[in-house]
């Protein structure tokens, strides 16, 4: 099935997270359409990326057991900055645990950005967080707010201190008002405190680049061909495919 949502969806780039496959396995299956995909290698084994264009248009830049960044120089393009992340577990880290392992990414993409000279940069992972805890929203942390205007502010200063936006459009997909499922996982507890729905799967898109992206080009896959992805109840169906629900999205650079 992953290879027909590729194919099905024209994907230029496969994020892949706690990928158990080895890469050629899947190059494999990916490589049986008329597309040649490539597999951009590298030392974060967390993550794995695989590519439409050759793996010289996309380098490492920083990398670390939860994260890789990596530099998109494509031919008669603006070079793109993308960060892909697999943040630990609510099952076995406390919510400050996790706001302090965020920020410390935070601090990571910042200083590659000054590396880069640029910040069009592109975040997507399963963070394991709503997009409305603090290690998402707050200034030090990722700083990613629900709306593009303000976002097109660039940056704020607090304390002195400037910080860069990014723009999180996954709050638009919550709920029962998005056109979509309400999160891209579910889990139902006995606690007196229960969100249900998560939106762990997340995009975050620095100002430079929301100018180019659309309105529609965020989804969460709950069909793959015939396949539906979601049980009779419309939660994830781990029997058919992952207890996470795929995340879809375009960028224009």
């Amino acid at each position: 099935m992953l290879n027909q949502a590729v194919h099905e969806n024209d994907v230029d780039v496969l994020i892949l997270a706690e990928c158990a496959n080895v890469p050629a396995e899947i190059l494999t299956g990916l490589n049986q359409q008329t597309t040649l995909f490539h597999y951009a290698s590298g030392i974060c084994e967390s993550i794995r990326i695989f590519t439409s264009f050759s793996q010289k248009f996309i380098r490492p830049v920083h990398e670390g057991a939860r994260f890789t960044m990596r530099r998109i120089q494509l031919p008669l393009r603006a070079e793109v900055l993308l960060v892909a992340a697999h943040m630990p577990s609510k099952l076995r880290w406390r919510d400050s645990s996790q706001e302090h392992e965020v920020i410390s990414l935070a601090d990571d993409i910042r200083a590659a950005e000054k590396r880069v000279k640029h910040r069009r940069t592109v975040l997507v992972g399963d963070f394991n967080m709503q997009p409305f805890e603090n290690g998402m929203t707050s200034a030090k942390g990722l700083h990613g707010v629900m709306s593009r205007q303000i976002a097109s502010r660039g940056t704020r200063i607090v304390q002195e201190r400037e910080y860069p936006f990014f723009y999180n459009p996954m709050w638009s997909l919550m709920g029962d008002l998005s056109d979509g499922p309400p999160g891209s996982y579910y889990y139902d507890s006995a606690q007196q405190i229960e969100h249900y729905w998560w939106m762990f799967d997340q995009v975050l898109i620095r100002p430079e680049l929301v100018t180019n992206s659309g309105d529609n080009r965020y989804r969460l896959l709950t069909k793959i061909g015939n396949k539906s992805l979601v049980d009779g109840k419309g939660k994830p169906n781990s029997q058919i495919g992952s207890d996470h629900l795929p995340l879809y999205f375009e960028i224009d650079f």
